[in-house]
This record gives structure tokens, C-alpha cells and sequence, in this order.
């Protein structure tokens, strides 16, 4: 059975093990610590290896300058940042443009933070940050809390609340004035809560990073199909967000502030705040910090954007370039190879000749095509050949009875019609021909040829009887129009 103090201990060792503590108990955490605040700013997230390279190299020479030689450890900024890098602190990758560069772990940002708090104004156990903690205890004890009897009561006691406060304000024309004091201790507990931000953004995207890394392990192991990676891939990455309890911590502070309005809002409010007296006793940096409040939120967003956006892009990349087929043959190949060295090194002597290999293996081909292809042009199908039970004539004419409009029998009656006229009515002219041409499609197509020929609407309404082939009649009414007697070929063919 584990002791308490065993325990307590065995908890420490884990918590250590963490690269953020990593970081900060080492021999040399105050260069680190101090070269990547220099180095990785909030307006510079990002930095090319070959610039950071440089920049840790300018900033270890100016240290030795400073007579700091014996704080500062052996090997070149280069070492530095690998070493960096493979502890956990540093993440390389490369960005749209084929560049790549550093990016500050969610460990590193985290323990810069920490050194931040350790080395800034101390927090105290002012009025803001009590409130703070009695405003989140009251907000997880309604959201808690099932009762609606309970809940109803503490609403109507916060409108009776602010109902008196309005009442107050509409009274007297003043609003209560805060001392400069509790305003300065309110400004540091927002300054305390927003340095926590990135850590938690870089969190966030971490963890997407590693879901990445997940998929693509098990598309390079092979060890399940493709298809079922893939399906697992579109679920986790449809719900990225409620897959890591980062994500869903930060899919409800999306709901939040990735409102653009809020944001709008935030900046407004700032900028009240900014402009109030107390800010001048405020330091320059903690007045920067309450300045770029938005612009962090903002960064830290396109930092887990960008994550999502780059997951998809690698993963797609792997699927596309992945043949499971090409790495089982490549595997089998090293493993033949291996075989066979392993076979031959134990009674082979120092200086022994190896047999080249003459020739290529010859492949293995089961069958080739011995016949060229055919080049006589496509001729078309036979034709059909006539059935003596297909009805014959009657058969046809009485599919063609229900066809489409006859476009030529309706030309030559609408222009018999007209005679010499130069306009037609076409109501009246479908009225006039018989009853083949008086089939309800025909009406369609008589109107069509009108459209063709250049019809000209009226404000009349014109009926005419339809015929359809079984004999049935149907009444059509529309929109009266007139139309040519004769198009353009018929004008070129008679002069």
C-alpha cells in the first residue's frame, strides 16, 4: 500500500517530468527562459530557424561581452535550439510558404508565463480577485443547480438588484465613483488572467497536432485499412473540438469570444478603460498588455485554426502519396536484405570478395496480349430488324399521335391562315385547324414558333378547345398575342 508521502512524492516525479518544470529547474533556465521571451513575442509568434539561429547566436555574444561567460552553456546557437527542441520547448515546421521556422511549445509558453509571474508584481489577495472567485463559485453552483424554484428566486433577487441601482442612477444623475485603487487591483487581476491565454491556446493546438500525428502513425503502420483510418480520421476531425479536453474547453470559450461583435465590444470597453486616469500609474508594458487584449485573443484563435488547417493538409497529403502495396513490397525487399545479410556476415571472413549481381531479375509476366488492335473505323449497329407482332403502321401513327408538336404542319397552317396578312392572331388560328393540329402539345408548339417569329403580346385574353387524339377537349385560356405570318427563310424563299 502507498503511503501518503510516497504518493505526494511519486506525483512530484511526474509533475517534473513535464518539460514546463523541465525547463525551469534546469542549470541554465534563465538563459532559456530569457532568450525565448527575447526571441518569441506575441507580434512574432513565428521566426525562421536560420533567423532564430542568428538572433540566439547575437544574444549569446553579447552576454559574453557582459562578463556573463561562466552562466552561459558550451555549443553553438544551432546546438542550443535543437537541444531546445528535442527537450520539448521549441516546434519546428514549415509554413505555406516552404519556409521553415521555430514556434514556441505550449510547455514553453507556459513556463514563460510562470517566470513572468515570479519576476513581475506579485499577485495579491485583492477585492477583484475575490470576486473573481465568488463570481465563478456562484456561476458553477446555478449552473449546478437543477432547482428552478432556486434558480427563479436568485434571478428575481438580481433584477430586484438592478432595478434599485437604475432607480439610484435615474435619481441622482451620478454614478458611484471607484477609487483608483481597486481599479489599479481589478486591471492586474485581468492582466493575471489574460497572461494565461496563450499557454492555453498553444495547448489547444497541440493537441490537434497530436491527433495528427495519431492518424498518420496508423496510415504508416498499415496495421488497419485505409478506409477505416480515414472514417476514424473525418469523425475525430468533424468533432476536433470536443475530441481532447483542450479542444472542448476551447470550443465553450469559442462560444464566447469568437463572436465578432464581443470582440467589437472588448475593444470598446478597453478603450474606455485605457483612457480613465488610473491607467497612468499603470507601468508602460502592463498598459501595452491591456492595449493588445483583443489582438492575443485574435492570435491565439489562428493559432488553433491554423493547427486544424495544417492537420488536414498533412493528412490529406499521406493519403494521397500513401500506397500500402509499394510499402509492403519496399518492407519485404529490407527484410530479404536483412535475411540474407544476416545469413552470409557469420561465415564470411574479413576482405571477402562479394559475387556482384550480373543481371536484373527477370519479371514474371503470366500472359502478354499477342493480337493488335482493330483499326477499322466503328461501323454503326445493324438495323433493327421488323417484327410481324409490332402492330404494323397502326402502332406507329398512334404513337405519333401522342408525340410532340408538329412544327411544320403548324408553319404551313399558320401561314395559309394569314393568307396575305402580315400578322395572325395565334388564338384564332389554332381555333381554324383541324383537330390533329389542335392537340394541347400543339398549342405549345404554335406558341413557340410564335416566340420564334417575334409574337407581340395584347391585353386581351384569348380560349381556345384543345383536342387530344382519344377525342377528349380541354379549355385553355392565356395572354392574347400576334405574331408573323411567315419567318425570315420563308421571306428569303419566296423573293
Amino acid at each position: 500500500m502507498i503511503t501518503r508521502a510516497e504518493g505526494a512524492y511519486l506525483g512530484a516525479v511526474r509533475a517534473f517530468q513535464n518539460p514546463m518544470l523541465d525547463l525551469l529547474h534546469k542549470r541554465y533556465a534563465p538563459l532559456v527562459v530569457s532568450l525565448l521571451s527575447v526571441v518569441f513575442t506575441a507580434e512574432r509568434p513565428h521566426v525562421p530557424v536560420a533567423d532564430a539561429h542568428t538572433e540566439v547566436g547575437d544574444a549569446l555574444d553579447q552576454l559574453r561581452a557582459a562578463g556573463y561567460e561562466e552562466n552561459l552553456p558550451t555549443g553553438t546557437a544551432r546546438d542550443l535550439c535543437r537541444q531546445w527542441a528535442d527537450a520539448g520547448w521549441l516546434v519546428r515546421q514549415v509554413l505555406d510558404d516552404d519556409v521553415e521556422v521555430y514556434q514556441l511549445s505550449a510547455h514553453a509558453v507556459g513556463a514563460l508565463e510562470v517566470a513572468g509571474r515570479a519576476g513581475g508584481t506579485r499577485a495579491r489577495v485583492s477585492q477583484s480577485r475575490v470576486r473573481t472567485l465568488l463570481d465563478a463559485v456562484g456561476r458553477l453552483a446555478e449552473d449546478a443547480d437543477p432547482d428552478v424554484l432556486m434558480r427563479m428566486a436568485r434571478l428575481d433577487a438580481e433584477i430586484a438588484r438592478l432595478r434599485a441601482e437604475l432607480e439610484h442612477v435615474q435619481k441622482t444623475g451620478t454614478v458611484e465613483q471607484v477609487d483608483d485603487e481597486q481599479l489599479l487591483e481589478e486591471a492586474e487581476n485581468v492582466l493575471h488572467l489574460v497572461r494565461e491565454l496563450p499557454a492555453d491556446f498553444a495547448r489547444v493546438a497541440e493537441s490537434i497536432k497530436a491527433m495528427q500525428r495519431d492518424v498518420v502513425t496508423a496510415l504508416r503502420q498499415d496495421e488497419r485499412p485505409t478506409g477505416e483510418v480515414l472514417r476514424e480520421y473525418l469523425e475525430r476531425g468533424e468533432h476536433v473540438m470536443e475530441s481532447t479536453a483542450e479542444g472542448r474547453a476551447f470550443a465553450g470559450a469559442l462560444r464566447l469570444i469568437g463572436d465578432p461583435q464581443r470582440l467589437d465590444q472588448l475593444a470598446s470597453q478597453l478603450d474606455v478603460v485605457l483612457r480613465h486616469r488610473f491607467t497612468r500609474r499603470l507601468p508602460a508594458p502592463q498598459r501595452a498588455e491591456l492595449r493588445e487584449i483583443g489582438r492575443r485573443i485574435e492570435q491565439g484563435l489562428d493559432q488553433v485554426f491554423t493547427a486544424q488547417r495544417e492537420a488536414s493538409y498533412v493528412i490529406t497529403a499521406q493519403v494521397r502519396n500513401h500506397d500500402p502495396l509499394r510499402d509492403r513490397q519496399v518492407d519485404e525487399l529490407l527484410r530479404d536484405v536483412m535475411t540474407g545479410l544476416q545469413a552470409w556476415v557469420p561465415g564470411a571472413r574479413r576482405g571477402q570478395a562479394v559475387d556482384p549481381l550480373r543481371r536484373l531479375p527477370v519479371a514474371e509476366v503470366e500472359h502478354l496480349r499477342q493480337s493488335a488492335g482493330d483499326l477499322r473505323r466503328a461501323q454503326p449497329p445493324s438495323p433493327l430488324a421488323e417484327w410481324d407482332d409490332d402492330g404494323g403502321d397502326a402502332a406507329a401513327d398512334e404513337a405519333l399521335a401522342w408525340g410532340g408538336p408538329h412544327y411544320a404542319e403548324l408553319g404551313q397552317h399558320l401561314r395559309g391562315f394569314a393568307r396575305d396578312a402580315a400578322q395572325v392572331d395565334v388564338a384564332a388560328a389554332f381555333n381554324a385547324a383541324p383537330a390533329v393540329l389542335r392537340r394541347p402539345v400543339d398549342l405549345l408548339g404554335l406558341l413557340e414558333i410564335a416566340h420564334q417569329r417575334g409574337m407581340v403580346e395584347t391585353d386581351e385574353v384569348a380560349y381556345v378547345d384543345a383536342v387530344r387524339p382519344d377525342g377528349t377537349r380541354r379549355r385553355f385560356a392565356f395572354g392574347a398575342v400576334t405574331t408573323r405570318s411567315t419567318d425570315d427563310e420563308d421571306e428569303g424563299r419566296d423573293r
